[in-house]
């Protein structure tokens, strides 16, 4: 039958906290895809689908032109979509000129297991779960027809209803919808109409589904839990960026629009080493999956020389003016380095001060700084380079070939060349801390006044490719405690940009290695 898929996304999404800040909450990943992508997926590919927009509604558009340009879609962009006259019976029925048919209506935070059906009949989804006070419900009678739909915490011997439903009769739904705008419809939203439907007998069936909601906190990370592929990559949450996989591609977010031009720049600059972009826009570039896995799923003795081996071929000197690129690489560690410490006191409302930690006293961080040799630590060496050169960039194809992933956009500016230490700083600061075990919580800090213990689980294999890395670095005629003064500073530069505990962690991991280093 022909009918269309109707996905509102015009709320603010304020239940999901700093997940929702940046982004629509129809675009907050599970498994490492948008919400509202697992929702698609439920559809057949000729079913149109409908969107209303509003918070973040240039984000959501972007992305869906992206990630689903093989499917047909309407957006509607919803005004107002939050304030005085907005609610969601509001955003349905700014859509409804463009669903004046049979319609499946879906929230944008439900992930479903079962096949949808399409709306040959009224029907309404429920589910089976316990403390379903926070959903609206309903009464089922006989032959599974809904009897009653209840606003939250009420009923009794009901089911809660999970903001999915197949709207045969979408004329009658729409008329309810309409004559009660001014009786409710506006704020209550399509369960409004939905309900007045009930009470003139129209037939609903009620339809159970396993159903998980994610407009939450605590049930989004619950959902994460039940929908985590074996092998899905370790992707460490930013508030500001994102990477996503869907539809067989890798589609890269960035608030800053910047970010994006530039990688879309770099990525040129490091043809046939990083995969070739198909599609961008202000917020987002995308490219093709490549099968494969990332290093950090298959790390061996023997995969680990052969990279080291590539990527030395990789690193092609670039021709540049030495003192202007030391400027450049001073600028890049010094003062990036100062900006993101007061951005981590500043996000945490942290002080600098003198501690203990692990034992061993450590001066003020703003002292440690002042040890360090810049002049020296600056001094680098002009390359093609990366830029976030760890594992989970690190992609084994199928056949047995390397490619980078996640480029860095510039150096201090400069696209065509940056410093290799810092690449190898990279490199060496994802061996000793890994995605993997940080998304597991293998990982632990304490901090008592002026006191602090941390402690991380490492892997075996990772505590050898540590020692075969750093005699790759000797031998090849690089300074190790450069390399590690800078994965000191880069453990410093990113406590700023993760969630707490871990930023805390990050924190205090590259002050404890930074006194030790400049110690010596």
């Amino acid at each position: 039958m022909t009918y269309k898929v109707f996905i509102p996304t015009a709320g603010l999404g304020t239940r999901l906290g700093q997940l929702s800040k940046n982004v629509n909450k129809a675009l907050v990943a599970v498994d490492n895809k948008p919400v509202i992508s697992h929702v698609i997926e439920k559809f057949p590919k000729d079913v149109e689908i409908v969107v209303a927009l509003g918070y973040k509604g240039n984000l959501v558009r972007d992305y869906l032109q992206i990630a689903h340009s093989d499917r047909k879609m309407t957006f509607v962009d919803v005004d107002p979509y939050c304030g005085p006259g907005s609610g969601l019976g509001h955003t349905v029925l700014e859509c409804e000129s463009f669903l004046q048919c049979p319609f499946v209506f879906c929230t944008n935070d439900a992930l479903i297991l079962e096949k949808i059906p399409p709306p040959i009949e009224n029907w309404m989804g429920f589910t089976d779960i316990e403390n379903n006070e926070n959903y609206r419900s309903v009464r089922i009678g006989k032959d599974d027809i809904v009897e009653e739909l209840y606003e939250k915490d009420e009923g009794v011997n009901v089911k809660p209803y999970i903001g999915l439903a197949g709207i045969s009769d979408y004329k009658s739904f729409w008329k309810h919808m309409s004559d009660g705008v001014l009786y409710g419809s506006i704020q209550i939203g399509e369960s409004y109409g939905l309900r007045k439907m009930i009470e003139d007998n129209v037939r609903i069936k009620a339809k159970p589904f396993t159903w998980h909601d994610t407009g939450n906190l605590k049930n989004l990370a619950l959902a994460r839990k039940v929908f985590k592929r074996k092998n899905s990559p370790e992707i460490l949450e930013k508030p500001n960026e994102a990477i996503w996989f869907v539809n067989n591609r890798a589609i890269k977010f960035a608030e800053d629009s910047t970010f994006i031009s530039d990688r879309v720049e770099r990525a040129m600059v490091l043809k046939g080493y990083v995969p070739k972009i198909i599609d961008f826009n202000n917020n987002m570039y995308c490219y093709k999956l490549i099968n494969g896995s990332t290093m950090s799923k298959c790390i061996t003795k023997p995969l680990f020389l052969r990279f080291l081996g590539w990527i030395g071929k990789f690193w092609t000197p670039v021709e540049t003016d030495q003192s202007e690129f030391k400027r450049r690489c001073l600028l890049f560690y010094r003062k990036k380095t100062e900006k993101r410490v007061f951005q981590y006191f500043s996000r945490f409302h942290n002080s600098d001060s003198e501690e203990v930690i692990n034992g061993v006293k450590v001066p003020k961080l703003s002292d440690l700084l002042k040890k360090v040799d810049w002049e020296w630590l600056s001094d680098g060496l002009s390359v093609r380079y990366h830029g976030d050169l760890h594992f989970e960039n690190i992609l084994v194809a199928e056949n047995g070939e390397f490619c980078l992933l996640d480029w860095r956009q510039n150096f201090s500016g400069l696209k065509e060349c940056g410093d290799i230490y810092y690449d190898l700083a990279k490199l060496y600061h994802g061996i000793i801390v890994s995605h993997e075990l940080v998304n597991k919580n293998h990982f632990n800090i304490k901090r008592d006044g002026g006191i602090i213990t941390f402690d991380i689980l490492r892997n075996h294999k990772l505590v050898e490719t540590e020692r075969l890395f750093e005699k790759f670095i000797i031998e090849e005629n690089y300074d190790l405690h450069k390399v590690k003064m800078l994965t000191a500073l880069i453990f410093l530069n990113i406590a700023a940009l993760h969630h707490y505990p871990y930023s805390e962690f990050l924190f205090y991991l590259g002050k404890y290695q930074l006194n030790e280093l400049v110690s010596q």
